[in-house]
């Protein structure tokens, strides 16, 4: 693997540090206390090319490759996760659902706008009975002449109340996760219903939401590939969304690193910066190896990607690694502020209360554990 970036990727990796260090990094901390992010800054992301990194030009993407795409994921967890997510969500989890598995009518009538930030999109898995467990999900589809009828709720989704449209996993028979089949809804559908979710420990400023479907009624080519194909088009899309979560988690990392060494440096006690002494030296060390580390697990996982490999245990493999790094870092980050670090004049506590849910969504670290156990072994533990 050749770890030199081209010209391309290293052009938009300065061009999304420079744009994001400019429109979100002055207001993220605002957003963080409003718990909500001003939305105007998503057809902003839309014209630097964020939302259409992975969508081909034919549907209006930029066409770029995944280790731009990862390099995007690190800026935007450097700047602010919870402007990630947004990202992520709509592009990623949504847009690659769409492109992998959709009808040419569907790819045509969603990807363009996705990729201009002009609508966003939501993944519509997660229940309340039914987070790592999303094979026994409860939502159901029934069909109904021409039509699909959705009944039931999910919870803890991203771009909930925002998104314009919503990939819908439900119940289409009793054969387990075999029985599940996937959706596309607009979200102004009769009986769809978000609700988003305040009082969170991170991510604030991105909208979270339970959703209820109360007789929903979507025709018959809302349906996104097979039947009884939905749970397999989740587990690949999470896959990648693993990546990109442990990309951001990168970004956490080097946000972290970056603050410290700056505060360190300046901050004087006892006649000489605390970055002179070797118990802050520890912890910065302890952070520039974490960071190369999980960047080096998730470059590997992208281009594994982008050769068209098997990268799924890579991915649980960065995934795990990276969201535990971030948490580490954070910690670390608040503990070389000092009483500076637990209140939000400064970034390092934000850090910490957004790395925190990284080892939880998108498969816990205990869940990737399981796979890469799983991967080694041959022995599946899930049963």
């Amino acid at each position: 693997m050749d770890l030199t970036l081209t010209d391309e990727q290293a052009g938009f990796r300065a061009l999304a540090r420079d744009f994001l260090d400019r429109e979100v990094v002055p207001h993220r901390a605002a957003w963080d206390r409003a718990e909500s992010v001003d939305l105007a800054i998503i057809p902003k992301l839309g014209e630097i090319g964020f939302f259409g990194l992975t969508i081909p030009e034919e549907y209006g993407g930029v066409g770029g490759d995944y280790l731009t795409y990862v390099l995007a994921a690190e800026e935007l967890g450097r700047a602010d996760s919870a402007i990630r997510g947004i990202v992520s969500v709509s592009s990623g989890l949504f847009g690659t659902s769409v492109l992998r598995h959709g009808t040419e009518e569907q790819k045509q009538r969603w990807l363009p706008d996705i990729a201009a930030g002009r609508i966003l999109g939501c993944f519509g898995l997660t229940e309340p009975g039914h987070g790592s467990d999303a094979g026994n999900l409860r939502t159901r589809a029934r069909r109904d002449g021409d039509d699909w009828v959705i009944d039931g709720s999910k919870v803890f989704i991203t771009n909930g109340t925002w998104a314009d449209v919503a990939l819908v996993f439900a119940r289409t028979s009793d054969d387990g996760p075999r029985g599940v089949s996937a959706f596309l809804v607009p979200t102004d559908t009769p009986g769809f219903e978000a609700t988003e979710i305040k009082g969170k420990l991170g991510l604030r400023g991105q909208a979270t939401a339970a959703l209820s479907f109360d007789g929903v009624r979507v025709p018959a080519d809302a349906l996104l590939g097979e039947v009884g194909q939905g749970f397999k088009i989740a587990m690949q899309t999470l896959d990648k969304g693993r990546v990109t979560i442990a990309a951001s988690c990168v970004g956490i990392v080097q946000g972290c690193l970056e603050e410290t060494v700056a505060y360190t440096g300046q901050r004087e006690q006892f006649g000489q910066p605390i970055a002179s002494y070797q118990l802050v030296q520890e912890m910065i060390a302890d952070m520039s190896v974490d960071a190369d580390a999980a960047r080096l697990l998730t470059w590997r996982a992208a281009d594994l990607m982008q050769r068209g490999e098997p990268y799924g245990t890579a991915a649980s493999k960065a995934k795990l690694f990276a969201s535990e790094a971030a948490v580490r870092a954070a910690n670390l980050a608040v503990q070389a502020f000092g009483g500076y670090g637990f209140i939000d004049e400064y970034p390092v506590q934000k850090y910490l209360r957004d790395a925190r849910v990284m080892t939880l969504y998108e498969g816990t670290s205990q869940v990737q554990k399981l796979l890469v156990g799983r991967a080694e072994t041959g022995i599946n533990a899930f049963v």
